[in-house]
């Protein structure tokens, strides 16, 4: 009988904080922290974009698997991948050596990889550089008419190679971030194949 009368106050309590939600919760976050959960800043998409956190390992980095379609989940390296900066993408097109020792691994007109490709463009690059490659045609450049994307359809990249392609996605360029930490290895190459189709539809 006397726990029963001890549980009552805390009954009531539960009561009263599931019937006012977390408001009571958060009021008393904002008391200790300094802010809220229902108050917080949004960003337009790619707005703010950010690094890879410090000390993770990105695509980039390495742990690279053996054939597309794998995953490295602890066994050794399946490829070597030379590390390079942004410092040695060099002249627009070309690259340092590093750069232009690449081969693409893929098969550039295999149907599975250029669907492969597409998907990954519709994913990471169809906001800025468009559904056909042309910048101005980007969702972004509606809402930012000054910012248009570098056009990915016209005759200046279908004269990059393959490999400074492949380069920009891992590093950046620019106003563009680096995808190294987000796109594998394998699906920047996919990515460049793709990008060569919608060279090739544009008519370069």
């Amino acid at each position: 009988m006397h726990s029963a009368r001890l549980m009552q106050p805390l009954v009531w309590v539960l009561v009263l904080v599931a019937l006012a939600g977390c408001k009571p919760l958060d009021d008393a976050m904002v008391s200790v922290f300094g802010r809220s959960m229902r108050d917080q800043r949004s960003f337009d998409p790619y707005e703010n974009t950010r690094p890879a956190p410090i000390n993770s390992v990105a695509f980039s980095a390495g742990n690279y698997p053996a054939a597309d379609g794998e995953v490295n989940i602890g066994q050794p390296e399946g490829v070597f991948v030379p590390p390079f900066t942004q410092l040695d993408l060099g002249t627009p097109g070309e690259g340092a050596a590093v750069i232009q020792g690449m081969v693409n691994p893929t098969t550039p007109t295999d149907a599975a990889s250029l669907a492969r490709g597409e998907e990954i463009y519709m994913r990471f690059c169809v906001v800025c550089h468009g559904p056909d490659g042309v910048g101005t045609n980007a969702y972004i450049a509606q809402q930012h008419l000054v910012l248009p994307a570098y056009n990915l359809s016209g005759d200046v990249v279908a004269a990059y190679s393959d490999q400074y392609i492949y380069a920009m996605i891992r590093v950046g360029r620019g106003l563009m971030p680096e995808y190294g930490s987000r796109i594998s290895h394998f699906d920047r190459w996919h990515v460049v194949n793709y990008v060569r189709q919608l060279q090739a539809q544009a008519g370069n």
